[in-house]
């Protein structure tokens, strides 16, 4: 089990701290909703938080099969509905250090699809994966 505690600061702020390690992390409400934009709103730090997932999980399957993916880097694109407000789609593009012949492909994209994050988002949530091999 994992605890986070979270304060609201005011002025549509909030401070998230990890409490086993103390890591802290602000969010400020978007622009578009009333905040200024000055650091992650929450869906943003859910729509990274999904691509986080997927790297980790394809972590994992890397060090077990002693494949070297150091340098994998992805990109997040969130998009939101206006009615009711809420995400609809969160685009991420892969930049993965093998060659697209690579025997580690499908699996690779497997984790990425199956990871616990992307299980846990609603269904009605797009999530397009554009992968780019560079390897």
């Amino acid at each position: 089990m994992v605890r986070c505690k979270i304060r609201y600061e005011g002025a549509l702020r909030c401070e998230l701290e990890h409490e086993k390690s103390g890591v802290r992390v602000n969010t400020d409400a978007p622009v578009d909703n009333h905040g200024k934009g000055e650091s992650f709103s929450p869906t943003d730090l859910m729509s990274v938080a999904t691509a986080a997932c997927m790297t980790t999980i394809m972590g994992i399957y890397a060090q077990e099969h002693h494949l070297d993916i150091h340098g994998l880097w992805a990109e997040t694109t969130k998009e939101m509905s206006a009615n009711p407000r809420r995400i609809a789609r969160i685009t991420v593009e892969m930049h993965v250090p093998l060659p697209a012949n690579s025997p580690h492909v499908p699996a690779l994209q497997e984790c990425a699809r199956s990871s616990p994050a992307m299980r846990s988002l609603n269904p009605d949530i797009e999530v397009p994966l554009i992968w780019h091999w560079e390897g």
